[in-house]
């Protein structure tokens, strides 16, 4: 659990680390109220716990203070710690949001039984919504996320909606390659023009050619009238080809030649047609090592290649898979007519700890199938699928992006390697090739528990 105490001294911050030790607690302290929302704004804490005196220091309005903790972390016990002189104060914080009040001086036994109390009686729902102060752009068209990388996403997508050059978006599968598309088509000069999307990998490669150029009565057998084709349909609108490393040699040249001459033949036909289409292309392969090893063009890659956007896994995108979960679970809610109210904890553990193969698409689904069969208020573990309730392997890889603050590259490893081993602080602190002593002085300084 996660305790912040505000504490003139640093008295009860020991006390508490001496009751619940440090694989127990992480005991946070400042000396008044002044940085409280600063601490919420970057972490969450289950028991917030002040002392009178703490209370009337520092330039913060303390009711004021608890009543903007209750409400936008309610999950929050707010335990207060009153002198005697200073009852009538303690009356005022529990009007404002306090669990409830105990007067000083507190026995090591009645203090223990305390936090244990305020824990058994805590919410299991409800996000520290102060956490959002800090975030940046959290929503972005159709996509959801405060990540730098996410950041970065949404300042390639304005930068590419300004132009009408061709985009190459390259990510796993999953990632919302089709979103980032979607967005660039949305916020271009060709907004008011078709957006039509073409799934390469789901067609036939025989079929491929009369999809995207069309085709004349009796081009080919099964031919019975005259199509038009994608390109056609996209005229002064955005062609969204996904999966392009899907196609063979013969498409490749004809889209090459598209591109280089803005016409084209339907198949079958001798009429040339003019194209005002907008290509924007996707793939989950390496398109680098296709042309090195001979699978696509490498004429072509540099053709589709000019303003390139890589849409980072959901692994690499640190903070955001709560957000999700909550425009899921909200989107989900509707969609069946349920009132699901949140995650319960230990569900929210196996998600957290789950390493998402499948990116964003796969945790849409699962979300969508627990608020499916959930019958109770709250998503629990036996709600996700038995692959996710499963012990998980060990992540052999962590993606850092450059430019993430050393702080929170720390954090980010022990919190990994913690998960990796089974939360088992001794085999963390001989992966990470520090004392056990260290780690918990680590553990407590960053919040994890």
């Amino acid at each position: 659990m996660r305790i912040l105490v505000v504490d003139a001294t640093n008295d009860m911050c020991r006390r508490l680390e001496g009751l619940f030790g440090p694989s127990g607690a992480c005991v946070v302290r400042v000396s008044n109220l002044d940085r409280v929302l600063e601490c919420f704004e970057s972490e969450s804490f289950d028991v917030l716990l002040i002392d009178s005196k703490a209370f009337k220091a520092g330039r913060a309005d303390g009711i004021e203070l608890l009543e903007v903790i209750s409400t936008n972390s309610p999950m929050t016990q707010v335990i207060f710690l009153a002198e005697r002189e200073d009852l009538r104060t303690a009356f005022s914080a529990l009007k404002a949001g306090s669990f409830q009040y105990a007067r000083l001086p507190l026995s090591d036994l009645e203090l223990k039984l305390l936090v244990e109390t305020s824990l058994e009686r805590r919410p299991v729902y409800g996000a520290n919504l102060l956490l959002r102060s800090k975030a940046k752009t959290v929503k972005f068209q159709q996509l959801i996320g405060r990540a730098p990388s996410m950041q970065n996403v949404y300042q390639q997508i304005q930068q590419a909606a300004a132009t009408d050059v061709p985009v190459l978006i390259s990510g796993e599968t999953g990632t919302g390659k089709d979103l980032v598309a979607q967005a660039i088509h949305a916020r271009s000069p060709r907004a008011k023009g078709p957006f039509v999307p073409v799934n390469l990998g789901a067609l036939p490669a025989e079929l491929v050619p009369g999809e995207l150029f069309g085709h004349e009565k009796g081009a080919f057998t099964g031919a019975m009238e005259q199509r038009s084709g994608k390109f056609e349909q996209a005229n002064n609108g955005t062609i969204f080809l996904d999966e392009i490393n899907a196609i063979d040699e013969k498409v490749q040249v004809g889209l090459l030649r598209l591109i280089e001459e803005k016409r084209f033949h339907r198949l079958g036909g001798r009429q040339s047609f003019s194209c005002d289409a907008r290509i924007i292309a996707a793939t989950n392969a390496d398109l680098r090592s296709e042309v090195k090893a001979g699978r696509f063009r490498q004429d072509l890659f540099y053709r589709l290649d000019v303003f390139p956007i890589v849409v980072p896994p959901l692994r690499a995108r640190q903070g955001d898979l709560t957000l999700l979960i909550e425009a899921f679970l909200k989107r989900y809610n509707t969609v069946y007519q349920k009132s699901l109210l949140g995650i319960s904890p230990g569900c929210m553990s196996l998600l957290e700890s789950y390493d998402w193969p499948g990116n964003v698409r796969e945790l849409k689904n699962v979300i969508q199938r627990g608020v499916l069969i959930c019958d109770g208020p709250v998503l629990l573990p036996d709600h996700l699928p038995q692959r996710m309730r499963s012990p998980q392997r060990a992540r052999g890889r962590v993606v850092i992006e450059l430019g993430t603050p050393l702080r929170d590259v720390e954090r980010e490893m022990i919190a990994r390697t913690l998960r990796a081993v089974g939360n088992n602080r001794k085999k963390a602190a001989e992966l990470l090739g520090i004392s056990r002593r260290a780690l918990y002085n680590k553990l407590a300084k960053y919040g994890i528990d």
